[in-house]
């Protein structure tokens, strides 16, 4: 019988109340100290309002919270750091103009305010060096790529000696082998008397890390297994009520001649001014699927904003159906945009659904009439679009942000799919997704296909890219690697690729 004294958290009947929703409900969840415990569950399952919860972002209207055996209340994140409680959010809480050293002390209490920059850059080079998560002090946060802003968040958390870590989706920005180098630095931590809670999508990682795992479905707890008795199925029925497939393969494309999206010596920089794209040549036809295999970071994004207008190229042209392209506003209806960053770029987050879903209509009739928004008009194409696309919410008038992230992602798939363009670019469409909202993405991109639309899908997941493609091109550093057609496609072909060995 496990005691208090063995928990490094012990939540009690916990409930959250939101307007017209129930969040949490009278829910149990416990953490030993030592373990890494896994939560999982569906977008909206309730899972990060519970961990908001105890980092002091939400209030439980119901419930108790005990850390080490005491009864707590904890109404700011201030109050969770000095009890020991740290939380790296799934969208990073960094000032992006700031460096490394600057964004870890950020924060600290009034007392250490005075301390010195250069005994904070010692002391952060010493955990980097201790759990070999490496970052440049100095770097302003802006110029690093996103795996070493995922280190900054998990370093800044165990410079405040924090003892009980939440991580939300924390590899979803990492690439395979970063992946490997958090989970040695997790396994560090609960060795040296650390607890953390892993929250992921990705089952595979949550049956290798873990010690147990608690499944939570419409704001309950499904049931706590051990990680040891368990395996991918059990989890996905307790999580999604059903089996969930996500390999399409069998889907025979329907590709046509006709190229949609042609690229020709394409080059490009990024933020930093050093060159992210390199005569890039790409072609996309109607009614195919392409994929772009990749390294986060070898210029997928550069890529996606070129084609869309947000990223100036330097060189080259862009081409969709016959017509240049500078700007997704030359002509809205022929592009359907998934942006890799739906919180940042694909939705206005204290703007309705409604409002959200309407941007790319907003001057057609019967929306708006000499320049005078029709809200009834509005709201009624709305509510078809969020019954038409299973978004989980109980109005239209609610605002995005107030929205899981799987049922965000389909508002911006209902506003970029609804007029039926001919070309559609997925930019790490199911990042942060669960298993039933990956499977609503690939069906909706193949449906497009099916129909006749030429899709260009990134994604960082290569067995992702694998299952969904007709045809995979390979980046690296900004270049065509290679192409391979999708069907019989292997790994090590394609890693190799990535790695930039085979050309």
């Amino acid at each position: 019988m496990l005691q208090d004294s063995d928990l490094a958290l012990r939540m009690e009947g916990i409930s959250k109340f939101f307007p017209d929703v129930i969040a949490n409900d009278k829910v149990n969840l416990d953490c030993r100290k030592r373990e890494v415990l896994g939560i999982l569950g569906e977008n909206g399952a309730g899972k990060t309002t519970l961990m908001k919860i105890l980092y002091g972002l939400h209030q439980p209207d119901e419930g108790k919270i005990f850390i080490d055996g005491k009864q707590v209340r904890i109404d700011f994140p201030s109050t969770a750091i000095d009890l020991g409680v740290g939380m790296v959010h799934q969208h990073f809480m960094l000032v992006e103009a700031l460096t490394a050293v600057e964004n870890v002390i950020l924060g600290m209490p009034n007392k250490t305010v005075s301390l010195d920059l250069e005994s904070a850059r010692e002391r952060l080079k010493a955990l980097c060096d201790d759990y070999e998560l490496h970052v440049d002090p100095d770097t302003e946060v802006w110029k690093m790529p996103v795996g070493k802003q995922q280190w900054l968040e998990i370093l800044k958390a165990l410079y405040r000696n924090i003892n009980l870590l939440v991580l939300d989706e924390p590899s979803a920005v990492l690439t395979p082998s970063e992946g490997k180098q958090l989970f040695k630095a997790i396994r560090k931590m609960t060795d040296e008397g650390r607890s953390i809670i892993f929250i992921s999508h990705k089952l595979d990682e949550v049956l290798e890390i873990t010690d147990r795992i608690t499944v939570i479905r419409d704001g309950r707890v499904v049931g706590t297994v051990n990680t040891k008795d368990t395996n991918q199925d059990e989890l996905t029925r307790m999580m999604v009520g059903r089996s969930v497939t996500i390999d399409r393969k069998s889907r025979p494309a329907v590709k046509e001649d006709k190229p949609v999206l042609v690229m020709e010596n394409v080059y490009a920089s990024d933020d930093r001014g050093l060159l992210a794209l390199k005569n890039l040549n790409l072609t996309v036809r109607a009614g195919e699927i392409v994929g772009i295999a990749g390294v986060d970071g070898n210029g997928q994004r550069e890529l996606a904003e070129c084609i869309v207008g947000m990223r100036e190229r330097t060189k080259g042209s862009i081409k969709i159906q016959d017509r240049i392209v500078n700007r997704i506003a030359d002509d809205p209806s022929f592009t359907g945009y998934i942006p890799e960053d739906r919180q940042k770029t694909g939705l206005c987050l204290d703007m309705t659904i409604a409002e959200n879903i309407i941007f790319k209509e907003i001057t057609d009739l019967p929306y708006s009439k000499h320049g005078i928004l029709r809200y009834n008009s509005i709201l009624e194409h709305a509510r078809n679009l969020i019954k038409k696309y299973d978004i989980r919410t109980p109005s239209a008038e609610l605002t995005a942000g107030n929205l899981s992230g799987g049922n965000q992602q389909k508002v911006v798939f209902a506003r970029e799919i609804n007029k039926k363009p001919v070309f559609v670019i997925a930019s790490q469409a199911t990042r942060g997704l669960d298993l039933g909202a990956v499977e609503n993405v690939h069906d909706v991109l193949l449906n497009e296909r099916n129909r006749g639309a030429a899709v260009l899908f990134i994604s960082t997941e290569l067995q992702e890219v694998m299952s969904i493609s007709d045809r995979i091109i390979v980046l690296f550093r900004g270049e065509v690697m290679g192409s391979v057609e999708g069907e019989g496609a292997d790994v090590s072909t394609i890693g190799s690729m990535m790695l930039g060995v085979n050309k």
